[in-house]
């Protein structure tokens, strides 16, 4: 039950149940639903405690300051720039600190895909709190389904509210696998994307950014699905098409300038990648 409520410029709207129940029977929202929304800026004294848990996911972003969280009996501390998301049903309790309360953007989902996405997310009830790396995305985006929501609650307004949570939940996921600016593969990608030119040795690229070959090959994995060459070969196609669709260059110039000297085996390798030579790529429809 809530302990304290009304914070000066907050933001809050509750979609009623029964319109709720409803967008539950609709193709879109019964994905995914946002039910309840708000934005509490410098809430001094807020608590909240709900021993039996809630029928929503709760999504707390902390903009500012910092706060706390009880999450199934384990404490959380919750501090800037980083959010608490909290499973349905799991017993829980949070607030702000007395010494800097937080500033937060919160949201109440659910929906039929929503467990899928909480789990791409990498949250638990064990592990409810992951920092977010692009905050004024996540914000805005959470102004968004506010904004959407306070306007109205027809099932075109439920529609785009799900969509930007979909977009907010699908961000983070992508950010938790993705490097951070500075660490060893977010250098090593930005090696490769300044040399599509010519070819790199998976070791050397290791040695260079300070860790052992396989330790890089598995964060290339974890990342984008592949190993080192699949990525720095897929940013060169990329660049080979880009040239194809914006140049008048031939195709054995455009080898040279992605790193290949035999235009027949950058050919060859293009088709098999695209099911179809660099040629026909470029004079196929497209738009």
């Amino acid at each position: 039950m809530p302990i304290q409520e009304g914070f000066r410029n907050q933001r809050l709207t509750v979609v009623p149940r029964r319109v709720t129940a409803e967008a539950q029977a609709r193709p879109v929202t019964r994905r995914l639903q946002v039910t309840d929304c708000g934005y509490y800026p410098n809430a001094t004294d807020h608590l909240m405690r709900r021993p039996n848990g809630t029928e929503e996911t709760v999504l707390i972003l902390c903009a500012a300051g910092a706060g706390w969280a009880d999450v199934g009996g384990a404490q959380h501390r919750v501090g800037p720039s980083a959010a608490l998301v909290i499973p349905r049903g799991a017993p829980h309790s949070y607030g702000a600190s007395s010494e800097a309360p937080w500033t937060i953007w919160w949201c109440h989902l659910r929906g039929g895909d929503l467990a899928e996405l909480v789990g791409e997310i990498g949250v638990s009830a064990s592990r409810p709190v992951i920092p977010i790396r692009r905050l004024d995305r996540a914000i805005a985006l959470l102004d968004e389904i506010v904004t959407v929501l306070e306007r109205d609650h027809s099932p075109a307004s439920l529609m785009g509210a799900a969509g930007a949570a979909w977009k907010l939940l699908t961000q983070i996921a992508a950010d938790r696998v993705m490097p951070a600016p500075g660490d060893p593969l977010q250098r090593a990608m930005a090696y490769l994307a300044e040399r599509l030119d010519g070819t790199v040795r998976v070791a050397d690229l290791a040695s260079l950014v300070g860790v052992s070959p396989s330790h890089l090959s598995a964060l290339f994995r974890r990342a984008t699905g592949g190993g080192v060459l699949a990525h720095h070969t897929a940013l060169r196609m990329a660049q080979a098409r880009n040239l194809l669709d914006t140049t008048d260059a031939t195709v054995a110039a455009i080898a040279r300038e992605v790193g290949y000297h035999d235009p027949f085996y950058f050919s060859r390798h293009f088709k098999r990648l695209h099911e179809t030579s660099p040629t026909e790529y470029r004079n196929r429809a497209k738009g």
